[in-house]
């Protein structure tokens, strides 16, 4: 629909919307309408989010099953801001926009966005790093053996060396200035995501150009490298200033998008302490509460994304994907409790955790959690806890001394036999 006259948008699995490279979300309004009276053939876009960035302005749908779809206007197609007037339908020229909300704070957000003009910085950094281009305004030539600065132009690899060394004595003083005292730091935090954003960028495209490698050590560096980096990076968190009354709707979702990556490394489950301390060092200064995150966790019930929060009987409280299986772990739990070692001793938490690949604290929970269930027995000692697969379901109620050569009670006998 809206792709007969705006750009479509791109969205995540929770409904966020997708940003291009440094791009940030400036301001969030509820209930927009966008409409445009001269254009016949122009989309009907009520009652949608609209998320103002630095690059564009982004009408998304309330729900993502709604008819119609994600559009963007980007700023730079945009001439003129008006102030309000005695109407709504003074303020803006064709298309209008039509919204509830404050105002004043939304075109101060516009304005700044607009005249910062941050996608002409984009442009001319993409341009840069492509080579040569065309431009109308006179200036130094770019090719030949003079570089657009008029530096002498070095080609092949010491080239391509000098401009390695020149990238990483940048960065170095980038870093340097950051960590000066916490005030740089507060200052450059957007910098230092952005940087950490494209060197993340950079060790993908080399590890997937250089998959034929052999040094199993250079490239076990370039992994925790990249999980390092993966880990850094959020460069537009969500707050409470940009969200305003959308603010935990909006974090909701941002948490949705980011938990999928610790869901997969920890086994599709992950408990809520670990993800607080993750997302937070994501966010670098824009920190949450714990009351924030639990909040924003309990309204992923009225939203379709693939994760869901959790609580044992413990108490303890997790998230974990929505196609998590219990009965998929309980088989794995019985597959280790009925080897023959595990017969006469049973198991720990710290063998479950090293089977299912997950902590041991999530794994003495599933534990628990199969014996409420029947499975497992468990046996408290000075030790700890210990496991056992139950037996009791193996005795004849009726004969209970008659011993079974079938069965788990019979590979039991052979086992305590053995020993």
């Amino acid at each position: 629909m809206a792709a007969n006259c705006l750009p479509p948008a791109q969205v995540t699995e929770s409904g966020r919307p997708v940003l291009l490279p440094d791009e940030i979300e400036s301001y969030l309004l509820s209930s927009v309408d966008l409409e445009c009276e001269e254009l016949p053939n122009f989309p009907i876009l009520k009652s949608g989010l609209l998320s103002l960035t630095t690059h564009r302005l982004l009408w998304l749908p309330e729900s993502i099953a709604a008819a119609a779809s994600p559009s963007a206007i980007p700023l730079a197609a945009i001439t003129h801001i008006f102030s309000p007037k005695k109407s709504l339908r003074a303020m803006w020229s064709s298309p209008r926009v039509r919204f509830q909300g404050d105002i004043d704070a939304f075109l101060a957000k516009f304005w700044e966005s607009w005249r910062g003009r941050a996608w002409e910085s984009q442009s001319a950094v993409s341009s840069s790093g492509s080579g040569p281009v065309s431009n109308s305004q006179p200036g130094p030539s770019s090719s030949g053996l003079y570089s657009s600065e008029g530096t002498v132009r070095m080609v092949g690899v010491s080239g391509i060396l000098r401009k390695e060394q020149e990238m990483w004595e940048s960065t170095d003083k980038s870093l340097q200035d950051a960590f000066q005292d916490l005030n740089a730091l507060m200052s450059k935090a957007k910098e230092m995501v952005m940087l950490a954003e494209k060197m993340r960028q950079k060790l993908l495209s080399g590890s997937n150009s250089q998959t034929g490698a052999s040094n199993d050590e250079e490239m076990g560096s370039k992994q925790e490298m990249q999980d390092w980096m993966l880990s850094i990076g959020i460069i537009s968190p969500v707050t409470k200033e940009s969200a305003g009354a959308l603010y935990h709707q909006q974090l909701a979702r941002q948490l949705a998008d980011f938990v999928k990556i610790p869901l997969e490394k920890s086994g599709g489950m992950i408990n809520l302490i670990d993800i607080y301390c993750l997302f937070n060092r994501a966010r670098g200064t824009e920190l949450i509460s714990p009351e924030d995150l639990l909040q924003a966790c309990s309204l992923w019930e009225k939203f379709d994304v693939p994760v869901m929060l959790r609580k044992f009987d413990s108490g303890v409280r997790v998230i974990q994907n929505k196609s998590h299986s219990d009965e998929e772990v309980f088989a794995r739990i019985k597959t280790l409790v009925t080897k023959p070692d595990a017969l006469r001793i049973g198991i720990s938490a710290s063998d479950a955790a090293m089977t299912l690949g997950i902590a041991p604290a999530m794994a003495k929970e599933h534990l628990l959690t199969a014996e409420s269930r029947g499975i497992l027995c468990r046996d408290v000692s000075p030790d700890g806890f210990r496991f056992y697969i139950n037996l009791f379901y193996e005795f004849d109620p009726n004969d209970v001394y008659l011993v079974k050569d079938y069965g788990v009670y019979a590979t039991w006998v052979k086992a305590v036999s053995a020993s």
